[in-house]
């Protein structure tokens, strides 16, 4: 087996079986703010244009890239589609004219006239945009697992699928939070510091679940060259940056005893045979440049695309609409059949366009009554400050996952009230009936009761967490009456079963762990 590796989480993957092409991602994605780091404009795709299979793992910009797949990818391709709750990927995939699909079973291996896939979906509201998975494949002599952004939360169905020669697993930040926050500067210390630890302690415990003969960080992290979020590279190695690269990651390893850590940039051929790994680089200086001078790396690169960018930015509005009456049109309907999700919300979204001051034309959606309003200075739940323009694109292009486009782009500074609340995310990525409608109908069946259990120090816990469902047996940490699910770390209060990490006015949707102290 060949891994051509493209840049992000982008690969070929060659097999005396045949060929896959997975998450081949160039454009900048979420409004101009990501770019692929290393870059992977200068890369010659065209050996990578007549894929067998093509694999995309979810609809989030930085995975999947339409605007390239039309231009350079043979629609005779077969699509290996995760088994996903929703139909959004393969209706994406059929627009660019992609016919043939592979339905792969959760979990279940595929076999391909002897190229075996297993798909990994997750089908949470909360995984990517309604969906996220991961892949493993095998050629019958060797077996990667390529997780993408996924997190699954199972170790025994990770160690099951093995044993791997190859890992390619997410360790950087891929988020707004808490950057795009106003929090104090000591808070947003601590917050950051906690993300950088958090992300990269649970990429090291996958790296431990799979045990694979060779490590490839990937999957971040982007690089940011639009001037107005050009601080939020880590040029330094700051450990108050969320978003370390793989230098920082491969060094992680190491400290923790893991020698298995290999770099690659775009460009890069990963040669697996049973047993053994290699890896050859375009050059030496692909392999440096990006890390010993990454200021004057960055900049360079920023330069080369600023004419873009401007065109990006003057691209975001056609001029003024009125925000009000367009969103109250589109988000009403929605909101008439989320009683769940207005639950979880109880109260107002603010979108302020003038500097959290009331009656500036500021947008209001208000949960508890299900309408959109001006905003009149009422407390809110969450308040994004954005430019107009922004908005203006999101109605114009009828965006129905705001996360995909508006909040990953990091292009606002947002304030809330409370802890962090999954319900707004959520709602943001469903803003069309449909998509409303599969996350109501998740909601309703979450409620019931834990089935397994497990015992540790002293206490009997509901084996599964009830945040995303991640098998607390192995990600499950317990301190001074705290349990700590390692996988998104929310944290639990084993007395009361309160979850402290999330916004708890949820109005019976609260997420609470069952667990009861053994007799002494």
């Amino acid at each position: 087996m060949e891994i051509t590796f493209l840049g992000h989480v982008g690969m070929f993957i060659e097999t005396n079986r045949g060929s896959i092409l997975c998450d081949p991602w160039f454009t900048p994605a979420y409004f101009g703010s990501w770019f692929p780091f290393p870059r992977n404009d200068l890369l010659d795709v065209g050996p990578f244009g007549h894929p067998d299979y093509l694999y995309i793992s979810h609809l989030h910009r930085d995975h999947f890239d339409p605007a390239w797949l039309e231009a350079h990818v043979d629609r005779s391709a077969c699509v290996l589609l995760p088994d996903f709750k929703v139909p959004y990927l393969e209706q994406e995939l059929r627009s660019l004219g992609f016919s043939e699909f592979v339905r792969c079973p959760d979990g279940e291996p595929v076999d391909l006239d002897g190229l075996e896939v297993t798909i990994l979906p997750q089908n949470d509201p909360a995984d990517g945009p309604l969906g996220d998975s991961a892949i493993v494949v095998s050629d019958g002599e060797t077996r990667i697992i390529n997780q993408n952004d996924a997190r699954p939360g199972a170790a025994e169905v990770i160690r099951s699928l093995g044993p791997y020669d190859a890992q390619f697993v997410q360790f950087s930040g891929a988020i707004w939070y808490p950057v795009a926050y106003a929090f104090p500067p000591d808070e947003m210390e601590r917050l950051a510091r906690n993300k950088r630890a958090n992300q990269m302690d649970r990429a090291l415990n996958y790296v431990r679940w799979a045990d694979a003969r060779a490590v490839f960080p990937c999957a971040g992290p982007p690089a940011f060259l639009d001037p107005a979020l050009f601080h939020l590279n880590d040029l330094d190695d700051d450990p108050a940056n969320i978003f370390p690269d793989q230098m920082v990651f491969l060094d992680l390893l190491r400290a923790n005893g893991i020698d298995t850590g290999h770099l690659v940039v775009p460009g890069s051929v990963i040669h697996l045979r049973p047993g053994t790994c290699s890896v050859t680089h375009p050059s030496d200086r692909s392999v440096s440049e990006p890390f010993e001078d990454k200021s004057n790396y960055l900049r360079r690169y920023a330069s080369d695309w600023s004419d873009w960018l401007a065109t990006e930015r003057a691209g975001w509005s056609d001029g003024p609409i009125d925000l009000v009456a367009a969103l109250g049109a589109w988000f009403e309907p929605i909101l008439e059949h989320a009683p769940l999700t207005r639950a979880g919300i109880d109260g107002v979204v603010v979108f302020d366009i003038g500097g959290c001051e009331p009656g500036d034309g500021s947008v209001a959606i208000d949960f508890v009554r299900g309408v959109v309003r001006e905003w009149t200075g009422e407390p809110y739940v969450y308040c994004v400050e954005v430019d107009r323009r922004l908005l203006e694109a999101c109605v114009r292009a009828h965006l129905e996952d705001w996360v995909n486009a508006l909040f990953l782009s990091a292009r606002f500074t947002a304030h809330r009230s409370g802890g962090f609340n999954e319900y707004v995310m959520t709602f943001f990525k469903s803003l069309s009936p449909e998509r409303m409608a599969f996350v109501e109908q998740i909601y309703a069946q979450s409620g019931g009761q834990p089935e397994e259990w497990f015992e540790r120090d002293g206490w009997r816990i509901q084996r599964y967490c009830p945040h995303r469902q991640g098998d607390l047996v192995v990600c499950g940490e317990i301190h001074d009456e705290q349990l700590t699910c390692l996988l998104h770390h929310w944290t639990f209060d084993l007395q009361t079963g309160e979850c402290t990490t999330s916004d708890r006015r949820h109005s019976g949707q609260d997420l609470r762990l069952d667990a009861k102290r053994l007799a002494e």
